[in-house]
């Protein structure tokens, strides 16, 4: 059985850090294969470093990874890069600043051997607030945030930190649905973005920093025996009250077989799991290490499915 290639989307108006968001996925690949489509009609915008090769639109990047533009015409420039026959582990799409993530999304949805995994829009902490109640600009920046599994608060380095919190809960306000991420040059783990492939522990869990050179975040790994019930566990760990940024594991389900669980913010899918999947059910959760919530996580798993009130002992660590 062939998994359907994971697909991210990279938004958010002209720039609120796109393009060094997806320079430093390619940085910090680890081996996966990327495959990035551009909203471009000009020079591709990967840095010069990164660059193997050129081919007409098309750019070879160290690591196996691959780049191209698609101008106005996405879903050719869809399947035309998944029929080249190249192994692709994920697919980035970098959309143009004016783009609204609904309408690629619904495409997207259209296409065989593709699923959405995650859409992610940064925001720039200087000018957001100002641009969402702007007369032009207004409807597409808002629109653009509506879509938002993740918002990146980018370039909060400019901006005092009062600031920066203020406009953290103003969008959180604004947009329910989304966890908002602070950040510094678009510099966040790519897990958040790509995901890290959950691997059996020997032990029943563990507690360690995410694998990435930026600092406060954390990842909960899981080993979990027995069945589980995986559109339940999604939709709890989708709950914003137990703080997670993203959730993967390949879980048993209870006639034997697996699946894979995804959840990106508030986005969660269960699907047929590969067929090489075996040995114990496991689950990696990554979030900020001031934000999520290890006991309500750690119950979901073991089957109380109802996160608890905010009491003190469910309280995000400090």
């Amino acid at each position: 059985m062939t998994a359907p290639i994971p697909v991210t989307l990279i938004g958010g108006y002209l720039g609120a850090g796109k393009t060094t968001l997806v320079n430093s996925l390619l940085r910090n690949a680890d081996g996966r294969r990327l495959a990035v489509l551009v909203n471009e009609f000009g020079a591709l915008p990967i840095d010069a470093d990164l660059i193997v090769a050129r081919d007409d639109n098309l750019i070879s990047i160290s690591g196996g990874c691959i780049c191209c533009s698609f101008g106005s015409d996405l879903v050719a420039a869809l399947i035309d890069i998944t029929a080249r026959g190249q192994r692709i582990d994920h697919l980035l799409i970098e959309t143009s600043g004016v783009a609204l993530p609904g309408s690629i999304v619904q495409s997207i949805g259209l296409l065989p051997g593709l699923i959405i995994d995650g859409v992610i829009v940064l925001a720039d902490a200087e000018t957001v607030e100002e641009r969402c109640h702007d007369r032009y600009m207004s409807d597409t920046v808002r629109g653009q945030l509506a879509g938002a599994d993740i918002i990146v608060l980018n370039k909060i380095d400019l901006v005092p930190p009062e600031r920066v919190a203020a406009s953290a809960r103003w969008l959180a306000e604004i947009v329910p649905a989304a966890r908002v991420l602070p950040a510094r040059n678009a510099d966040i783990p790519c897990e958040i973005i790509l995901g890290r492939q959950p691997e059996p522990r020997p032990i029943a869990y563990r507690i360690a920093p995410a694998r990435h050179r930026t600092a406060g975040y954390e990842a909960l790994d899981l080993e979990i025996e027995g069945p589980v019930d995986a559109e339940k566990l999604a939709s709890v760990l989708a709950d914003p009250r137990l703080g997670l940024l993203r959730a993967k594991g390949f879980l048993r389900q209870a006639g034997g077989g697996f699946v894979t669980l995804h959840v990106v913010g508030r986005r969660a899918v269960v699907e047929a799991a590969p067929s090489w999947i075996d040995g114990p059910g496991r689950l990696v959760c990554i979030g900020l290490a001031t934000e999520m919530n290890r006991s309500a996580v750690m119950a979901a798993v073991g089957g109380d499915f109802h996160p608890p009130r905010c009491s003190a002992e469910c309280q995000p660590k400090a």
